[in-house]
């Protein structure tokens, strides 16, 4: 494989104080940062974290000019290592990637052999970032819940944020092995997308905040995945039943949480936290593989939709105001 001295990317540039611009332009492979893996990139998707990186968040990337992207999938172009060959299909996200290292926004990234997976059987490179880390989020989240006892019969699953990227993943994952899912959406007009991917009943968000300031309330979940912190997890902790789970992995609601320990203390439920970036190898590679096999949505296509490099940057706004529904894949190479 011919590797060029330049090659397209999405740079973001700080161009005053706390004023950013964002174009497509080249980078350099010398630019790259040091690691064993070169790869050429097919295919990024677009997450909320890539905006807040392209739109000069510090909290997420403190050195500009930057390219963003915590999802990359390609192949190898360059390998320093045995176990990743020149030619291999494999999948980067989480650890620093599209953070302060240049990232799948790009045509090439160099990164460590250690965050590198080697793309599982059963998934393409395109269907490898439909699910991206939002679908590797969801699928940790429904890992974590399996492992605490949370099976189809104990009861129906609530899903918060079911229109975003980890929860309509999550809902298609929970629906794909027979759990019942309640799906929460502020997105009334999207009904159908979440019944299409196996929702059972889709409730508002008002339907799933409670305002009684009541320490407890009725058992009705068995498990909870929360991909939006407050309000909404607060309610689903005293909503849980006896022995029942919620995993946290977001806070676009808030990051606050303001309860009691009453739900955990009388019903022995669990609040487990959910981290995509820096999960064990051996784990993430586990959960990539469940994701390519018995968890595969049936309607993988119908979670995402797709768009060039180049086009990108309207769509990095609207994830930011909460108006992109389901997954984005970015076609690079």
């Amino acid at each position: 494989m011919e590797i060029p001295e330049q090659f397209k990317a999405m740079v973001v540039e700080e161009v005053a104080d706390k004023k950013f611009v964002r174009r497509i332009g080249t980078r350099s492979i010398d630019e790259l940062p040091d690691g064993e893996v070169l790869i050429r990139v097919k295919y990024s998707s677009l997450n909320y974290k890539d905006a807040l990186s392209a739109t000069g968040n510090k909290g997420v990337t403190r050195q500009f000019p930057h390219t963003p992207g915590i999802d990359a999938a390609g192949e190898v172009a360059a390998s320093a290592t045995d176990r990743l060959r020149a030619g291999a299909p494999v999948v980067v996200t989480g650890y620093d990637l599209g953070m302060n290292t240049p990232g799948g926004f790009a045509e090439y990234i160099r990164v460590p052999a250690d965050w590198v997976v080697r793309l599982p059987d059963g998934l393409s490179l395109r269907e490898s970032m439909i699910l991206g880390t939002a679908g590797f989020t969801a699928g940790l989240s429904v890992w974590k819940l399996q492992e605490c006892g949370v099976t189809p019969d104990r009861g129906e699953v609530l899903v918060t944020g079911a229109t975003g990227g980890v929860g309509s993943v999550a809902v298609a994952v929970l629906a794909k092995i027979g759990f019942r899912v309640v799906a929460v959406s502020g997105k009334t007009d999207r009904k159908s997308f979440l019944d299409q991917l196996g929702a059972t009943e889709v409730i508002s968000r008002e339907e799933a905040t409670d305002t009684s300031g009541r320490p407890m309330l009725k058992g009705r979940w068995a498990g909870v995945v929360d991909t939006v912190g407050g309000d909404i997890l607060a309610s689903a902790l005293k909503s849980l039943q006896y022995g029942g789970v919620a995993t946290c992995c977001g806070l676009v609601a808030s990051p606050s949480l303001s309860t009691t320990v009453f739900p955990f203390i009388l019903r022995g439920v669990s609040l487990l936290g959910i981290d995509s970036v820096e999960c064990p190898m051996d784990l993430r590679q586990a959960v990539w593989q469940k994701l390519a096999g018995q968890w595969k949505p049936a309607d993988l296509e119908g979670l995402s939709s797709q768009v060039d490099l180049e086009a990108l940057d309207p769509l990095i706004d609207q994830i930011l105001a909460g108006k992109v529904t389901g997954r984005v894949v970015v076609t690079v190479g």
